[in-house]
């Protein structure tokens, strides 16, 4: 491997580890995303696409912003996952290695949330935050078939 290569994957691995650090803090204690509450109940939802419904039917009661921030929030959030995975771990150039390590996280941060009573533990948030790994995956395949086809 090359002195160039060693470098990006050096930064590459740097910018994933302050984009695990930023994900793990709005995850477990960003105050703007409730993780303030006092309450501290055990919540859970174990039915699919129940809190997608809801939000999606209550849209105009809970607003667009809490509708966005449900959905393309959770999706969102794992792209850069799926995307610096593979690059940092090279193992995962692997389309469903990656939607497993994806799984895998979203897993750990519902479970991290339910036994440490921070947001809420939503099967829903597994499924929106394992297609943003597939989805990033698909983002970092994209951008290897661009860069062989410009060489």
């Amino acid at each position: 491997m090359g002195a160039d290569n060693k470098k990006n994957r050096l930064v590459v691995g740097i910018i994933f580890l302050v984009y695990l650090i930023v994900l793990f803090y709005f995850l477990f204690f960003a105050e703007t995303m409730g993780r303030a509450d006092a309450d501290r109940a055990y919540r859970y939802n174990l039915v699919p696409f129940r809190e997608i419904t809801r939000f999606i039917k209550y849209r105009k009661t809970l607003g667009t912003y809490a509708l966005l921030l449900n959905i393309a929030g959770n999706v969102l959030a794992f792209v850069p996952f799926g995307t610096f995975l593979p690059v940092v771990a090279p193992k995962c150039k692997n389309f469903w290695l990656t939607a497993l390590y994806s799984l895998e996280l979203s897993l750990l941060a519902e479970l991290w949330q339910l036994v440490f009573r921070v947001g809420c533990f939503d099967v829903d948030d597994l499924m929106l935050n394992t297609l943003g790994g597939m989805l990033g995956f698909g983002l970092y395949a994209c951008m290897m078939r661009m860069g062989r086809k410009r060489l």
